[in-house]
């Protein structure tokens, strides 16, 4: 819950920033505008998939045992080799996109026309590697503020020096600004990774193979699994840009954008703070699914108000976050909502996989999934348009947690409690109320009915919260220690 607090407070400002940043794209670029930089996007990030070695993952496990077993220099040894990695991974990301910028401007637009542009933005893979490696530093040595203020303070400067570039140049921007983004995050997380004070360690060549083994071998493995996820979201839009339009990936990219990133915080915490816990406990079974089973209801419980609330007023918040053009993408944001409670209860799980090193067992689950993901998004677009995404995301994360919680029982003995399917239960219901209620309802009745139900799921989710970590005695305690600052 302190994880989940820390890191949502720094997406709720993320937030507050994507939605100023938003509105200024679609006022000044509009759908299509926001359709090219998203494809720009989906592209570089298809590469550094191939490129990165999963780096951003693997690399806080080995820190994380490190700093552990509380030896100096061991970790000092383990972060030179990192910061070796970083750069040579992201060298082979730079060089690969400048060199088949070409190919790639004509696989995403169907022409060459954006060849300039991708060899600028290759400099972006060098940028966002170095990035990644003083971010993993500051996650596997716990320096979660530290972590935390990087993101914001990135953040919050990404946006000063994006708006005047999409003001003054248009489309135009778009590549200076997500050039300038990457450079700006990547000085923010090196200036707070070099407060980490470390041992002078001489690692030879022979040295650096060694200790970089095992953070490429797991890395490689979940490279590979990145790489299908990011080839799928990749193959999703230049489907829908090929089959529709480029206005359609722009509405495509709100809508996740809204679902994804700003129900988010929860995933968020998931990355940051839960995986290295359960790194710690993972040869333990019964800790291990403890802290799943603790992990999932906590998300659940945080997320179920959040869903409620984006179902009942979905159109309200495609109008803030975006404008009336983007409208379109209300029935897809409902849908996807729905489908968000599967995903808190599947990804407390998936985590075990790379927690227990098992990344041959965590490539064969993501593989499976991307399969019927994909599928599911061409026949849920083929047949509903941007409705059918939000369909397709909903049953993709039904089967993504059956396939997951079948594994792992097999594998590890894993099952979930009665408590946590009745909680399940209780925050479906709820909001597939919501779902109801505005679909079968006139306007009047939706935000009558719609306010009602989701009262009722936040006293809910607090009364089960209150259960589970005495949340009305932190709150007095922090209201005592307040009041007793103040005084």
């Amino acid at each position: 819950m302190k994880g989940t607090s820390i890191f949502g407070g720094v997406q709720v400002f993320n937030i507050l920033v994507g939605i100023i940043k938003s509105k200024i794209i679609v006022v000044l670029l509009g759908p299509t505008g926001m359709g090219i930089s998203g494809l720009f996007t989906s592209t570089t990030s298809l590469v550094s998939g191939l490129t990165n070695f999963g780096l951003g993952t693997s690399a806080v496990r080995n820190i994380s045992e490190a700093n552990t077993e509380g030896n100096k220099q061991r970790v000092s040894k383990v972060i030179t080799v990192l910061r070796r990695l970083v750069w040579i991974t992201g060298i082979l990301g730079l060089t690969t996109v400048f060199i088949f910028a070409p190919w790639l401007s004509h696989l995403t637009f169907g022409n060459t026309e954006y060849t300039i542009a991708f060899r600028w933005l290759s400099i972006t893979l060098l940028i966002d590697q170095l990035a990644a490696g003083q971010r993993v530093l500051l996650q596997g040595m716990r320096q979660l503020k530290y972590l935390a203020k990087a993101n914001v303070i990135g953040s919050f400067l990404g946006l000063l020096i994006s708006v005047p570039l999409y003001y003054y140049y248009r489309v135009d921007g778009i590549v200076p600004a997500l050039i300038s983004s990457s450079a700006i995050a990547m000085l923010i997380a090196w200036y707070f990774s070099s407060k980490i004070k470390t041992e002078q360690v001489t690692v030879n060549k022979k040295e650096t193979i060694a200790e970089g083994k095992s953070m490429l071998s797991l890395g490689f493995m979940l490279s590979l699994s990145g790489l299908i996820t990011v080839a799928t979201s990749y193959i999703i839009r230049a489907f829908i840009s090929r089959t529709g339009s480029l206005n359609d990936v722009g509405l495509y990219n709100a809508g996740f954008a809204i679902i994804g990133s700003y129900v988010g915080m929860v995933f968020t915490a998931m990355g940051t703070d839960y995986y290295p816990r359960l790194s710690g406990v993972a040869k333990n079974n019964k800790q291990a699914n403890q802290l799943i089973q603790q992990q999932a209801e906590v998300a659940l419980l945080i997320l179920g108000p959040i869903l409620c609330v984006f179902i009942v007023f979905a159109h309200w918040a495609v109008v803030l976050l975006y404008s009336n053009k983007f409208v379109l993408i209300n029935d897809m944001i409902r849908w996807a909502a729905l489908g968000m409670y599967f995903k808190a209860a599947s990804r407390a799980i998936a985590f075990v996989f790379l927690a227990k090193g098992k990344s041959g067992l965590f490539f064969l689950n993501e593989t499976l999934a991307n399969a019927y993901v994909l599928i599911l998004n061409i026949i849920g677009y083929k047949l509903y348009g941007l409705t059918g995404l939000g369909i397709s995301f909903l049953l993709a994360y039904l089967f993504y947690f059956v396939q997951v919680y079948l594994i792992t029982k097999r594998n590890y003995n894993f099952s979930y409690s009665r408590s946590f399917y009745t909680l399940i239960s209780v925050q479906l219901f709820f909001g597939t109320g919501c779902f109801l209620v505005v679909n079968l309802l006139s306007t009047y009745m939706v935000y009558i009915i719609g306010v009602i139900l989701t009262i009722a799921i936040c006293w809910f989710s607090l009364k089960e919260l209150d259960k589970r970590i005495n949340l009305s005695e932190i709150i007095i305690s922090f209201k005592n220690k307040r009041d007793g600052t103040n005084r």
